[in-house]
């Protein structure tokens, strides 16, 4: 098969890894197109895939806009030349129009139910699109659920294993405790708007958590300099290791608070999206992972809470095997479906 896989994030990059290698070991041919944003060009570097970049992200809404016209007639362009037999993506608003005009299967990955435009451009145009259990919206025929999350495609134990080499790196002794946090810059077009830590706050976190361990900060954007002594100097493909092996994960990014529950380590998100995300509902009331708060304040009260119970994270390690029972190999699905997308169009269809 003729596979085109469309990459706009850094954790796309993780979600297809492994489906990828697996499609090329199949003799699948797989032609990867990217977004420059955040770290996702190094990330494909340092897996050393090869891809063709079809644009940068927009800075605010009429650069996102000027992003999603030139991008659509990038994504046009290379499907005619490449000529896929199936298209696929983490979000769909590039790939399902543009499949939609040229007649191409598409399958479109999402759990962000809050993404407005998805109902205009994605679920009426996607060939299929799959979702965990827990989405909160039912999207009609085309609408393919799965018992899992789509972080569990590259962290289920079955293709990652922490490594306790990233202590050395990040300077920290064995039983050392620290914390891991993340803010973001709100210049996704599902982000704006929206909002999480105020400055004065991050100064109160990083006063607050530092008694209880080092601080590491990751961002997807400059900071203060008062802050960037804590930034982790990691390669973006180490961080979940690093996740892995912290005390506690704290921060504004919704995939890596997911990550950092999938690994077993207390999790704190807090964004005025929280509400919005059926994953987050169940990580947090039926699994005890991820915690959530729209008010940043609660979210750190509930961090020192952490911080300050003894044995905690045995308790999260036990709480995440739960939840590796009860879902599937989320790489395995996505390979099958990509594998027998006519197949599946025609019958969801």
């Amino acid at each position: 098969m003729r596979i085109l896989i469309d990459i706009g994030h850094p954790a796309h990059v993780h979600f297809f890894k492994h489906a990828i290698w697996q499609l090329q070991e199949r003799g699948d041919e797989v032609l990867i197109s990217a977004r420059d944003k955040d770290v996702t060009l190094a990330l494909l570097d340092e897996y050393d895939f090869e891809y063709q970049i079809l644009s940068a992200i927009g800075n605010g809404r009429l650069g996102m806009y000027k992003e999603f016209l030139w991008r659509e007639w990038a994504l046009i362009q290379l499907i005619r030349k490449f000529a896929p037999d199936v298209v696929t993506a983490v979000g769909g608003v590039f790939i399902a129009p543009a499949c939609k005009l040229l007649n191409k299967p598409s399958i479109v990955f999402t759990d962000t139910e809050h993404v407005s435009i998805d109902r205009y451009l994605t679920y009426p145009l996607a060939s299929v699109i799959c979702t965990p259990t827990s989405f909160k919206k039912e999207l009609g025929s085309s609408h393919l659920r799965y018992q899992g999350f789509q972080e569990l495609a590259y962290l289920h134990p079955k293709y990652f294993q922490p490594d306790p080499k990233i202590l050395e790196e990040l300077g920290v002794t064995e039983n050392e405790p620290y914390i891991l946090v993340r803010f973001v810059t709100w210049k996704a077009s599902h982000d704006v708007g929206h909002h999480g830590f105020s400055e004065p706050l991050k100064h109160e976190v990083l006063a607050s958590l530092s008694k209880y361990g080092r601080i590491f900060i990751t961002s997807e954007g400059t900071l203060p300099s008062a802050f960037e002594p804590y930034r982790i100097n990691l390669s973006p493909s180490k961080i979940h290791h690093a996740l892995a092996y912290a005390s506690l994960y704290i921060g504004e990014g919704a995939t890596m608070a997911t990550e950092a529950g999938l690994l077993g380590t207390p999790s704190i998100y807090t964004s005025s999206l929280v509400g919005t995300m059926g994953n987050f509902e169940v990580l947090m009331h039926t699994h005890n992972l991820v915690y959530s708060y729209q008010d940043p304040r609660e979210a750190l009260q509930s961090a020192v809470s952490i911080l300050e119970k003894p044995e905690v994270q045995i308790e999260w390690r036990r709480r995440r095997d739960k939840l590796l029972a009860d879902t599937i190999d989320v790489t395995c699905f996505a390979v099958d479906l990509i594998e027998n997308a006519q197949n599946k169009v025609n019958i969801l269809g």
